[in-house]
């Protein structure tokens, strides 16, 4: 099965083999030359371990002392990370697009099959739904991907792993007030206070709020939001850490939809309800606060726990006729719910408890309760419908679910070079739903899904600057309450629960080697899927889903990045992801069949990336970066595709910092050549209105001033 790529790989190896000596004797011929490698520690594995030392695809993005971007979403910040495919929509009440090695692709809106955490706890909803519209940037210290097998770590959904941390209070208190603008009435006003602690066992402290609106890329995609963060840090005296975090986010946002061909190509930046009938949008609103706090015992044991809850409010207004919503057992065109969400992690970890052994135990418990809604999305005036208002009642449930998963990762240093890692989670998900609408029948029902989730991982430290794993994990992910949600036959009223939660095997060879030419990360891989989660089509604003029986994902991820003479650094980086249907599906109903060996849609097959800048502590910098994706298909049977893109972006700036006083304004162009491609599909669309267009050229510019009290 893996051959090839294992001829490959040893080629590699082989090859890092003679130029890690060739850095070694570099080194020792000319020891004034000697460059000091930088230390970068990872917590996504929870190993403590360096990035170097860790045998897993895992990557790490700082956030730049410089700011050069307005801080709206993450794609301003993650970019030229190998089989991390992040889509802008243009479309703020739909969220971005977030796939890691095709893992996800199939969202209309939010994020799924990928966990996302902020300072140890979790964005994503315990049904496996996240979003990332809460990441606070203006406070983020850093973010750490985590792709492949040890992933699987995290339970359900964790096609891949997404680990952001908030800068901590530290220093004199100080003020931040910063403004960008830019294409499209983009504005964005922020404000962040912080300072550290001033006595032992007080609390460092840092406080963010934004606020952004936009009249939007596209006509009728009009956007406001705010966010709050606030992040308290206690350092005690007995060695434990103490860390509680808040955040807050509100978002109006008009929705453009997708467009067909025809349309795109006539005017992308045109509505798909051109009259705007429906008046389609969404609003969100969300709190969250949690806890986390870890303790060394002593030498070799040590505590921690995570403990959360929160609550989020939609209500979403679709661009459905009258005539659809006369059957009686249609939910209506306006979804309103409100979920309220909770849960804890402990840990226990042991180290040299044997020799050369780390153990890890943990218990992590999730609920959510939700109380869901549906209306009709329009009032009777004369006779006629006057669309865009909340009408009838047409659904009324309230649905929960609540999982607990006990988890053990133990590692083993068996040999001086030689390091085994393993682990294994029972993840299991508790599903109910109790139906209050009754006059079209009674559609409560419940099920649970469980799996046992083994990982395995070999590392070889061939030398100190060459690190060689193979590894090995099942995974498992269960489909959202919002994908049981509605049945592909409109017929059948009530929670799509015949829906399977998708089981994978996942499997894993790399490199890693940091050294005087830089970092270099290089890894094979390939996913087998029994049950996968993919679209059944999208009409009329509800998006429904069904389970491939087999599906197959393999591909090649290479990463290099170098810093060269004094502040310039240049970022490099390949993906290949080859993502089929190993199955065929049949056709059921207005659902077509799908052949075997079609391409999964949503997934580009190769992606490249090219940054380089210049980075001084103070003074001007500038950077340019160019961006390729290959084309993309639209629908499982492979009908339209949208096509290959090459992008490119270029910024500039100045920094200065003077005593208490600090400064940073920039200016940035975006699409610098003004290409016109869709930013993302929305797969299997059933009126082919799978096109969302990305925006065209367009400029930012902002500044930021500091003041140390």
């Amino acid at each position: 099965m893996f051959s090839p790529k294992i001829n490959l790989l040893y080629g590699c190896i082989v090859i890092s083999m003679g130029l890690s000596n060739s850095f070694v004797w570099a080194a020792e011929s000319n020891v004034e030359q000697a460059i000091q490698l930088p230390t970068i520690k990872v917590e996504a594995t929870r190993t403590n371990t360096t990035s170097m030392e860790t045998p897993a695809s895992i990557f790490r993005v700082d956030m730049p002392k410089n700011d050069q971007s307005a801080q709206v979403n993450l794609t301003e910040v993650v970019k030229g990370i190998p089989s991390v495919q992040l889509r802008n929509r243009e479309n703020y009440a739909q969220d971005l697009q977030l796939s890691m090695r095709g893992f996800g692709a199939r969202s209309t809106f939010g994020v799924r099959g990928i966990r996302l955490y902020t300072d140890g706890i979790p964005a994503t909803m315990p049904d496996g739904q996240g979003q990332t519209s809460n990441i606070d940037l203006s406070g983020l210290s850093h973010l750490e991907v985590l792709t492949g097998p040890f992933s699987s770590l995290y339970g359900n959904s964790s096609g891949g792993v997404v680990l952001a941390t908030t800068k901590e209070g530290q220093g004199k208190d100080s003020i931040e007030m910063s403004y960008a603008g830019g294409s499209h009435n983009k504005n964005r006003a922020g404000l962040v206070l912080q300072g550290g602690a001033k006595n032992q066992n007080e609390p460092s402290y840092i406080i963010s709020s934004s606020y952004f609106d936009t009249d939007g890329y596209r006509d009728h995609s009009r956007a406001e939001k705010i966010l709050n963060n606030a992040k308290l840090t206690w350092n005690l005296d007995d060695g434990s850490k103490i860390n509680w975090v808040t955040n807050y986010v509100k978002i109006h946002a008009d929705d453009p939809q997708g467009l067909n061909r025809t349309q795109w190509q006539q005017n992308p930046r045109q509505v798909n309800d051109a009259n705007n009938v429906y008046d389609v949008r969404k609003d969100i609103e969300q709190t969250q606060t949690g806890v986390t706090w870890s303790k060394p015992i002593n030498d070799q044991h040590e505590l921690y726990a995570m403990a959360y809850l929160g609550s989020r409010q939609v209500t979403q207004y679709q661009s459905i006729p009258q005539s659809a919503q006369v059957n009686p057992n249609h939910a209506g065109g306006v979804i309103d719910f409100e979920r309220n969400y909770y849960g804890a992690d402990f840990r226990w970890t042991g180290k040299e408890l044997l020799p050369n052994t780390t153990f890890s135990a943990g218990l992590a418990v999730d609920t959510m309760d939700e109380d869901r809604q549906g209306y009709e999305n329009f009032n009777l005036v004369n006779g006629k419908p006057s669309y865009g208002l909340k009408g009838a009642l047409r659904r009324d449930e309230n649905n929960t679910l609540w999982n607990v998963d006990p988890y053990l990762q133990a590692s083993w240093q068996f040999l001086p070079t030689w390091r085994l890692d393993s682990g294994v989670r029972y993840s299991n998900v508790h599903y109910k739903s109790k139906d209050h609408y009754l006059s079209n029948g009674n559609d409560s029902d419940k099920t649970d899904y469980n799996k046992v989730l083994p990982s395995a991982t070999l590392s070889w430290q061939i030398l100190p600057e060459l690190l060689a794993y193979t590894s090995y994990a099942k995974g498992f992910e269960t489909p959202t309450f919002t994908e049981m949600a509605y049945n592909a036959d409109s017929k059948i009223t009530g929670f799509n629960f015949g829906l399977k939660p998708s089981q994978s095997n996942n499997y894993e060879i790399g490199l890693k080697s940091q050294n005087q030419l830089g970092n270099f990360t290089f890894a094979v891989f390939q996913s087998s899927t029994k049950d996968d989660i993919v679209s059944a089509g999208t009409s009329n604003g509800r998006s429904t889903f069904r389970n491939a029986d087999k599906t197959l994902r393999k591909g090649i991820e290479f990463a290099w990045n170098k810093k060269f003479w004094k502040d310039l650094e240049m970022n490099t980086s390949y993906g290949y992801l080859d993502a089929k249907f190993d199955a065929a599906i049949p056709a059921v109903g207005t659902v077509k069949a799908v052949q075997k060996g079609n391409t999964i849609p949503g997934i580009a097959k190769n992606q490249a990336f090219l940054g380089l800048a210049w980075k001084p502590e103070q003074g001007f910098y500038a950077g340019v970066d160019a961006e390729y994706i290959d084309k993309v298909y639209v629908d499982d049977i492979n009908s339209d595709t949208a096509a290959s893109y090459t992008v490119a972006s270029v910024y500039t700036g100045y920094m200065w910092k003077y005593v208490d006083w600090g400064f940073n304004g920039f200016a940035r162009v975006d699409n610098l050549f003004d290409k016109n491609y869709a930013g993302s599909v929305i797969v299997n669309d059933s009126n082919s209105r799978f096109f969302e267009p990305a925006d065209g050229r367009n400029w930012s510019a902002g500044i930021k001033l500091t003041k140390q009290f």
